[in-house]
């Protein structure tokens, strides 16, 4: 079993690479501990929610003059791949159409990510090239949630 030390670790240099949550564009801490804390054999399963930017935000020099689908597309053509290189897959990649029960909510597009475990997940957010795309995701977000489901 990991010990708390190492989990902080672990989340300092998650942090470190993505932010610290508070913008909305990255897990918090306690969202990073909360996977990690998650039983080693249980599945996971992330369903993610995307309202994508008309034109895409870089930071200053970090980008050009795209729509934010485009940056998102950049985002995914490295980020769906490397899903299925750290054992997860995709049960639904699809637009938003509409809400069916509850408030009314306005979204672009949907996708549902599941993991053998949240060690799986960890991975993900933990790989160089993923580490890399992320950009393209967060400049292409004008508005973004994720649920985790326990499955």
């Amino acid at each position: 079993m990991v010990n708390n030390n190492q989990n902080d670790a672990r989340v300092d240099r998650l942090i470190a690479w993505y932010g610290n949550g508070e913008d909305g564009t990255c897990p918090t801490r306690t969202q990073w501990l909360h996977l990690l804390r998650r039983s080693d054999d249980a599945p996971i399963t992330f369903v993610n929610f995307f309202k994508m930017r008309d034109e895409a935000i870089y930071p200053e020099g970090q980008g050009v003059s795209i729509s934010g689908e485009a940056a998102f597309q950049r985002y995914a053509t490295v980020s769906v791949p490397t899903v299925e290189k750290v054992g997860g897959r995709f049960l639904l990649l699809a637009p938003f159409e509409a809400s069916f029960l509850g408030a009314d909510e306005n979204w672009d597009l949907v996708a549902v990510g599941a993991y053998p475990n949240a060690a799986a997940a960890l991975n993900l957010y933990e790989n160089e090239d993923y580490r890399a795309a992320f950009m393209h995701r967060r400049a292409a977000c004008a508005d973004q949630k994720v649920l985790v489901c326990a499955t």
